[in-house]
């Protein structure tokens, strides 16, 4: 599935059951709260937290389904394209950054 079709899967699935979409603003907390459930479930898989009875630490696809989804309904939204922002982004990181990781002693 590419991304453009998504979008429209995205919207389709909106259209057909629910009934419409949030607003810009609650869909922004809707993205804020799933990026947040990702990051708890990083914190206990690969950080110093362990999980709490009955948390699903196999859950890490669906929470990136969820802000996926989320981000999608946004980008519907408010006609962005995100193919073409996703060309234009890696083009920007590309000119920007072509040596500068290479250069990197850190990495």
């Amino acid at each position: 599935m590419t991304i453009s079709e998504s979008q429209n899967i995205v919207d389709n699935w909106i259209k057909e059951f629910g009934v419409r979409y949030f607003s810009e603003l609650t869909n922004m907390a809707l993205l804020t709260e799933e990026v947040g459930e990702l990051a708890r479930i990083i914190a206990r898989k690969y950080g110093d937290q362990s999980f709490k009875s009955g948390e699903n630490p196999d859950g890490m696809a669906d929470e990136m389904a969820d802000i996926l989804f989320v981000l999608i309904c946004l980008a519907n939204q408010t006609g962005i394209n995100l193919t073409e922002a996703l060309e234009k982004n890696l083009e920007k990181k590309t000119n920007r950054d072509s040596k500068r990781h290479f250069e990197n002693k850190k990495l």
